[in-house]
């Protein structure tokens, strides 16, 4: 069972999809933010979207393993499509709103004494804009293309 899932073509662009993603949204946070955060290799948000890596890596997959013309090509490109609409969406948009969040607790904990901010702020990180959707699904296309060329 274990050796089954291990040689599936389809889990394994996917992982591959993810990885390199968080890779290079490590390297890419690295550079701007000039330190280490290897926290990002799991984080979500950031550029590029792995989210939008790994549904794409999958969808291409499944378009090499059972054709453009399958039910399941079908269901794997609108997964896909909703997953990095969502991504892009509202939860770019549940980002956005728990920084507001969090500076208002701020904020009215500067003001007065008895207001006391929670003990972990809201998660802010959690969205993509358009342009790290786009980057992605490059990713994910290229890791997966690379993949089927170089190794299966």
């Amino acid at each position: 069972m274990i050796q089954e899932l291990l040689l599936n073509k389809t889990i394994l662009a996917g992982a591959v999809g993810w990885m390199a993603a968080q890779v290079i949204k490590t390297i890419i946070y690295a550079v701007l933010n000039k330190k280490i955060d290897l926290t990002r290799m799991v984080g979500d948000g950031g550029m590029p979207s792995a989210h939008s890596a790994t549904v794409t890596a999958v969808a291409i997959s499944i378009a090499y393993e059972c054709g453009l013309g399958s039910p399941v090509f079908a269901l794997a490109a609108f997964f896909a499509f909703i997953v990095m609409h969502d991504a892009s969406g509202v939860r770019l948009e549940t980002g956005k709103q728990a920084q507001q969040i969090n500076d208002m607790w701020e904020l009215m904990a500067r003001m007065t004494d008895e207001v006391t901010p929670p003990e972990q702020k809201l998660k802010e990180f959690v969205g993509h804009t358009k342009l790290q959707v786009a980057m992605g699904f490059l990713c994910g296309l290229i890791s997966t293309l690379l993949l089927y060329t170089f190794i299966m």
